[in-house]
């Protein structure tokens, strides 16, 4: 079927925030499609509620709307921009609820939108768990037994009459799993079930026979109007059945299947996915006993997934830009493949000839109190991709990309479990047997961990398969291996072998098994106790690789061409590999690098996505690229995370899937002859590598490199980031900052505390997302931080006073060495010591007078001008009463960078680029910012995924994404932001207020304004008592403390209150009492204000919802031209 003409107008629907269960892979094929569409003369419209994606650029669609992503908004904004089409399959599950729920009530009908891309039908099909098991009996393919119920009293029918647990519970229309898991008895049935039947959309699950222990294998498909239908990549898990495919190792191409059970498997997956007459791409899932050679279909995803990002990068099939154009009538064989031009159509099956190893990223890091099995439900915040010729090399170099505790795997220890002040005394103490068993056999973030550590200690393959519950023997094999040449390098280095004796032959092996030289140099050392960055001189890595280099030896860079080569490819997309030990010598240029007459530089990416460091660095990481293209240099990326666009195949001239460590860039760097490299849109991971790289550039010289580092020196960087230094510099420029000094052993802490005095904010050095970061009152809760603490003079950690009551602000700005551009001024709704990523901010600010505004841009410019940045940088600011304060200076591109450019319409992003490369702010045609709006961004948070978390917000991050509104009036700007959090604004019930005793007097006019906009009051006694003494009617309820009926649970439990007022106190039963009441109102989907800012925020939002929702706003972002 050709091109649709009688569409030209689309659109698109995005993903919304960032959460667990849909991170940026749907900012990448909602991308992807917006390009494919334009591309092709087609008009898109953007919907999309996150400020942070590169989607709602301008670069990406012709009309842009930041609006909460909810049915009613959505159809407000067809009745205004009339399009002919709406494409929903590129956004979620988000996105297919809402055009599910369009469809369903006929608005799409009455509005003449047509729903393209996706068939109502077969949604229904495949996500509506009972339909889905009809279909697959009607087509001979087997399900397994399981039963659908739509209340509590079903489910506990259905798990008798199949009569055996574990029985594993699945929600229809949810994602990420959310609120499902695995059941062994009664009383977990019930808490799971009844989680499930909230979560689902229809209020519906399905109770089924849990096949745990089963091996879980993907086929990711396409298919047209005219039935063309391809195998795009096929992916097996590592963990067995029982984990999310989400949570779980993936490796591509399977590689354990016989061919005779593939095709059994391949035909089953066209054969449902053309009796659904799904059109575009899906995604599969099967679960296979090995031994009997039995499956069953779990489940299909009928649009692009999380697996689909992984399935393109993988084979470099771009899935979303095929879907997209099949949405409008193409089909497989009239489309070219992008990645060999004119070679192959579109109806071609990839071939690898290289393996690809996926590592979920986890949060656990950040939340030691979070419960770390993993399920059926996802907890992991990204993931990380690489591609080696083998497993193992594959497997290590995505381990070296996670950025999660140690760049590769160490012997276990004691400290493993637990950090704390005594961790240097328990690293030298080996992780006892029952722990390590525990590991195995408990899914966790640890199980690859404890899999080499089992090995390492020569438990047999069989054992380590009974404990792990069936990981399949071959994977298995491949850590033994890993173990064994770990050993015998270990073992060379007890005989007294040095880095610089190296064999040729070893290093070749060793190299080809995908060792570091990191993991190679702390190796030969026998894994020193005190870690892997104390090795001593001449042992470490830069010995190793110096002797490497000596002998020739560097990685050969392959082509992700989607064909083995066969057919000429023209998407330069590369991996490094060291093929197995039998590469050539030398460096392997980049072909025809002598012709280039282009300068080259190169991106640093920001790798897996994580708390504290999102898609907002993936957004400066494409402008980079834009730039430097702009300017006539050629573009490199470096990155190692699937879900991005950064990553695409057609975003860069050159990209590279490998890790953000300092060999691997070095290596890159080397092939490329790069000229320059930019550090400053890559968040933390890529400012870690300023100094190591330039403390190299001596080394890289002499192999005949001449790099500049772009923008800020390492040197200014340093001076930024560490501590002392700042605080000399802040001295020089008589800036005020809070009292504060650095310790570097417990007594040092204690007695700093003691001299600063309570309430301190405390926190390790050289951090991001506020890693580490507490507000301590007492001494108990000092002593339980230095439980948990590590320090070491390298870790030092930094006791401030803690300003309470103060007003903080965020400044994004750019600085040329000459003047210095404010991109905005960012005002938050909660108080200081809330940490800034999680807060609530506003822009412009709308409470400081305007002479502390002229002071924050004086002092922003003397900053920039003083520090030498050149480029991006962002401030934090404190007010308390009339003094303004200086928190942090951050010498990168922060996370708002995004959100100040859709807030203001100045690209400030591609302004610090083009500063960062050389030019002149004055030499720019930069746009005036919008003044008619104002714009509110909040944050979204994974409590109801995490538990064991106290959802009030702290100075440690716990968000994962972001939301934001805009409106003339601040109030209805602030609720469409509300909105767009997905959590509901209430307009009638009833509210319970509970606060800290400062706060008591302040809630009457709060509580007397809601009263009069009809709701009903409940509080605890005193907060009662203070709310009658101000004549508000109120009904007092127990604390719950107290154990009597009702109390706050119990009000909450029966429906009776939509609104949780509660400012927590940091003594007491109050905590306790906060922490319960806070985590049931998450799990109940309750909104819950924890400030006196955010509660009359709140107020007036509710006001303003009761006047009805505020009308959309279309976005205007200035190009640079």
């Amino acid at each position: 079927m050709p091109r649709r003409n009688d569409l030209s107008r689309i659109v698109i629907l995005g993903s919304g925030p960032i959460r667990i269960g849909q991170a940026a892979e749907f900012d990448f094929s909602g991308s992807q499609a917006c390009r494919a569409l334009r591309d092709d003369g087609y008009e898109v419209i953007l919907i999309n509620s996150n400020p942070a994606t590169i989607q709602n650029d301008p670069e990406m669609a012709d009309r842009i709307y930041i609006e909460p992503l909810l049915p009613e908004v959505v159809k407000r904004i067809l009745e205004i921009e009339k399009p002919d089409a709406l494409l929903a399959g590129m956004g979620g599950q988000t996105a297919l609820n809402i055009a599910s729920a369009l469809a369903k009530d006929g608005s799409l009908d009455e509005l003449e939108v047509e729903l393209i891309g996706c068939d109502l039908a077969s949604i229904d099909e495949a996500e509506d768990r009972d339909l889905f098991k009809r279909v697959c009996e009607s087509i001979d393919l087997p399900v397994c037994e399981a039963v659908a119920c739509s209340s509590i009293s079903e489910v506990l029918e259905a798990a008798e009459k199949i009569g055996k647990y574990p029985l594993l519970i699945r929600p229809a229309f949810t994602l990420g799993g959310l609120g499902g898991g695995t059941a062994f008895n009664k009383g977990e049935l019930v808490e799971i079930a009844s989680q499930g039947l909230l979560q689902s959309a229809i209020g519906q699950v399905l109770i089924e026979v849990s096949i745990l222990g089963w091996q879980e294998h993907e086929y990711e498909v396409m298919r047209d109007a005219s039935d063309n239908a391809i195998i795009v990549c096929t992916m097996e898990n590592l963990d067995p059945m029982g984990v999310h495919t989400g949570e779980s190792v993936v490796v591509a191409p399977q590689q354990t299947l016989s061919d005779r059970d593939h095709q059994m498997l391949r035909d089953a997956a066209l054969k449902l996915i053309r009796r659904l007459n799904i059109k575009g791409g899906c995604n599969v899932q099967f679960a296979v006993e090995q031994s009997t050679g039995q499956y069953r279909v779990i489940e299909v995803n009928p649009r692009v997934s999380r697996s689909s990002a992984l399935a393109s990068k993988a084979t470099g099939y771009p899935i979303a830009r095929m879907a997209a154009l099949i949405a409008v009538g193409y089909t497989l064989d009239e489309l070219p493949n992008p990645i060999t031009g004119q070679g192959t159509t579109a109806a071609f099956e990839p071939t690898l000839d290289y393996c690809v190893v996926k590592i979920p990223r986890w949060p656990f890091d950040k939340f030691r109190t979070a419960d770390r099995t993993i399920g059926t439900s996802m907890k992991s915040t990204g993931e990380v991709m690489a591609i080696g010729r083998c497993f193992e090399e594959a497997f290590l170099k995505a381990w070296a990309s996670l950025e999660y505790g140690k760049p590769h795997p160490r012997p276990l220890t004691m400290a493993d479990s637990s950090g704390g002040e005594t961790m240097d005394e328990r690293s030298s103490e080996p992780l006892p047997t029952a722990i390590l068993e525990d590991w195995l056999r408990v899914p966790t973030d640890r199980r690859m961990s404890a899999i080499m550590e089992a090995f390492r200690r020569g438990y047999s393959l069989e054992d380590v398969r009974d404990l792990t519950g069936g990981v399949t023997r071959w994977f298995l094999h491949r850590f033994e291996k890993m173990a064994a040449i770990e050993t015998e390098i270990r073992a060379a280095g007890e005989m007294g072998l040095r880095p610089s004796e190296i064999p040729e032959s070893e290093m070749r092996s060793w190299k080809g098994v995908g060792f570091t030289d990191l993991h190679i140099a702390d190796a030969l050392c026998g894994f020193p106790s005190t870690g892997f960055k104390d090795l001593p001189a001449g042992r470490g890595e830069v010995a190793v690789t110096i002797r490497r280099h000596e002998m020739g030896i560097h990685p050969r860079f392959r082509m992700v061409d989607s064909c083995a080569a066969e057919f000429a490819a023209v998407t330069p997309y590369y991996y490094s590999t060291y093929e197995g030990g039998t590469g050539e010598n030398g460096i392997d240029l980049v072909p025809g690098i002598e012709h280039k007459t282009k300068h080259r530089v190169v991106v640093i990416g920001s790798g897996p996505i994580r708390i504290g460091q999102g898609i907002e660095f993936d957004y400066g990481c494409v402008h980079a690229v834009g730039a430097i293209r702009e300017m006539g240099h050629e573009a490199i990326i470096i990155n190692n995370n699937p879900e991005t666009v950064s990553t695409d195949f057609d975003t860069s001239d050159r990209l590279y899937f490998d890790p953000l460590n300092l060999e691997s860039v070095s290596e890159i760097l080397l092939r490329e002859k790069a000229h320059g490299i930019l550090l400053q849109f890559g968040g933390q991971t890529a400012i870690n590598l300023a100094l190591p790289l330039s403390e190299n550039l001596n080394h890289l010289e002499r192999m005949g490199l001449s790099l500049s580092i772009e923008g800020t020196t390492p040197e200014s960087v340093d001076e930024a980031s560490d501590r002392k230094r700042f605080e000399d510099f802040a001295k020089r420029c008589n800036l005020r900052m809070p009292r504060g000094t650095t310790a570097i052993e417990p007594e040092g802490v204690r007695e700093a505390v003691s001299r600063i005095g309570y309430p301190v904010l405390i926190r390790p050095s050289y951090v991001l997302g506020g890693r580490g970061m507490e507000i301590l009152s007492n001494d108990d809760q000092l002593e339980a931080y230095m439980r948990e603490a590590y320090l070491s003079p390298e870790r030092p950690l930094l006791i401030d006073e803690y300003l309470g009551n103060a007003i903080e602000l965020d400044v994004d700005a750019v600085c040329d060495g000459k003047e210095v551009l404010i991109g905005a001024i960012m005002e938050h709704l909660e108080e200081a010591g809330i940490h800034s990523g999680d807060s609530t901010c506003f822009i412009p600010p709308q409470n400081i007078p305007e002479k502390t505004l002229d002071l924050v841009e004086q002092w922003t410019t003397v900053i920039g001008l003083e520090l030498g940045i050149m480029g991006c940088y962002n401030i934090q600011f404190a007010i308390r009463g009339e003094d303004l304060y200086v928190l942090e200076v951050n010498p990168r591109g922060s996370r708002t960078f995004p959100f100040v450019a859709k807030a203001t319409g100045v690209p400030l992003a591609r302004i610090a680029a083009r500063v960062a490369l050389g030019e002149k702010l004055s030499s720019l045609d930069i746009p005036k910012p919008q003044s008619e709006a104002v714009s509110v961004k909040a944050p979204v948070f994974p409590f109801i995924k995490l538990r064991g978390l106290d959802p009030a917000p702290g100075p440690e991050m716990k968000s994962t994404g972001e939301v934001m509104g805009s409106h003339a009036r601040p109030a209805a700007a602030y609720l469409k932001a509300r909105m767009a959090t997905e959590l509901p604004v209430p307009t009638t019930g009833g509210v319970y207020i509970t606060v800290k005793d400062e706060d008591k007097h302040d809630t009457i006019p709060l509580a007397k304004r809601l009263q009069e906009m009809g709701f009903k009051i409940f509080a605890t006694p005193g907060t009662a008592s203070e709310l009658r003494n101000g004549s508000v009617d109120v009904e007092t309820c127990y604390r719950i403390a107290e154990r009597k009926s009702p109390d706050a649970l119990d009000l909450m439990r029966r429906g009776m209150i939509q609104l949780v007022i509660n400012t927590p106190t940091a003594t007491g039963g109050a905590v306790l009492d906060g922490n319960m009441m806070r985590r049931l109102a998450v799990e109940l989907n309750i909104p819950f204000v924890t400030t006196m800012a955010g509660a009359r925020m709140e107020v007036e939002a509710i006001a303003e919802m009761q006047l009805g929702t505020p009308e959309p706003r279309l976005l205007e972002i200035s190009t640079l031209q």
